[in-house]
């Protein structure tokens, strides 16, 4: 059996990607062939979302091994094959690539039919990927380096004024006596 997957972004206008995938491959093969096909990086925490016929999110699959919760089993996308999770052609699944600012891929699995590939094939791309990271994504807070200045760069710099913290209540707190912990 061969699956054929399509990924569009409503960032970037024809934006497509289109792989076919042996059914036996895991959430991590195909994980590994959309970041090749748009030339990201591969240090973000990226998850699968598999997704209802309105795009709510249900079960998750992650890169690297989460606390189980009640909602749902932690699976990771080393140890989920795809088969796992798809199983009938229209399913929807969301690929998040930039998880600081929730961006993603939507996917969907397109057709099951008869045949075999190795692993996950790109067999069609289209447009120009969305930039991995938006600029304002907060992981480049300290862009400048480790030599910022708090009070000037996180409280707003001349806005910031040390008189305006009411200090009512905090006077009778210690660190050395032990009354805090």
């Amino acid at each position: 059996m061969v699956y054929k997957l399509t990924f569009m972004n409503e960032e970037v206008d024809a934006f497509k990607r289109v792989f076919e995938a042996n059914p036996d491959a895991t959430f991590l093969d195909l994980h590994k062939a959309l970041l090749a096909s748009v030339g990201y990086s591969d240090d973000q925490m990226t998850s699968f979302f598999i997704c209802n016929a309105d795009w709510e999110r249900e079960q998750e699959i992650t890169l690297v091994p989460m606390p189980d919760t009640d909602a749902y089993d932690n699976m990771t996308m080393e140890e989920t094959r795809l088969s796992d999770l798809l199983r009938e052609p229209k399913q929807r699944l969301i690929y998040v690539f930039d998880p600081m600012m929730d961006r993603f891929f939507f996917g969907s699995l397109n057709s099951i039919k008869e045949g075999h590939v190795d692993g996950v094939k790109l067999t069609d791309s289209k447009g120009k990927a969305p930039k991995q990271l938006k600029e304002d994504d907060l992981t480049n807070l300290n862009a400048g380096g480790d030599d910022m200045d708090l009070d000037s760069d996180f409280y707003g710099g001349d806005l910031y004024d040390e008189g305006d913290i009411d200090m009512e209540g905090f006077q009778d707190l210690s660190f050395d006596d032990g009354t805090m912990f």
